[in-house]
């Protein structure tokens, strides 16, 4: 049975983010090498994958063969650092869908790469990127950026119940 994933922020081939976010890597190609294996321990094949922006910093060739590497059905919502090059580069660098806006996922996560304004009327969890290592306070976000969550996909039932968990707490 396939599942579903999230995930955001990776910044493949970024050097410069090892240092301004505190990321464990001796250098990016470290880096890249663990979050693919990271993601592929997790993710098959038949799995599918939100991720919600930020991906690679890398010409359209080195992002084709990090895409292609990765396991599951690939979809990217831009991120702020991917807004640049445009739908059809992401499309043309390997993944199966990319969109400009944020999406909503069973009608219960709102997916977006920045956190959105969120109030306690609305029925929706943001599962957002973009803010690396801080967080909202709250149960209307959640915070997917790799840092938080040792560089591997959540799936949705994982953020679906640590959801509801803090609700109840």
């Amino acid at each position: 049975m396939s599942r579903v994933y999230f995930t955001s922020d990776h910044h493949f081939g970024h050097k410069l983010i090892i240092d301004f976010e505190s990321r464990p890597f001796a250098d990016a190609e470290e880096m890249d090498q663990a979050m693919i294996a990271s993601w592929n321990a997790v993710v098959g094949k038949e799995d599918k994958v939100f991720h919600l922006g930020d991906f690679s910093f890398l010409n359209q060739a080195d992002t084709r063969n990090i895409v292609s590497a990765l396991n599951g059905y690939k979809i990217l919502i831009l991120g702020n650092h991917d807004r640049g090059r445009g739908r059809a580069w992401w499309l043309a660098a390997g993944f199966d869908e990319v969109s400009e806006y944020p999406l909503i996922y069973k009608e219960f996560f709102l997916l977006s790469h920045e956190p959105m304004y969120m109030n306690k009327h609305m029925p929706y969890v943001n599962v957002h990127g973009h803010i690396h290592g801080q967080r909202y306070e709250g149960n209307h976000h959640f915070n997917i950026c790799v840092e938080h969550w040792n560089y591997t996909p959540l799936s949705f039932e994982q953020i679906r119940d640590a959801v509801t968990a803090s609700e109840e707490g």
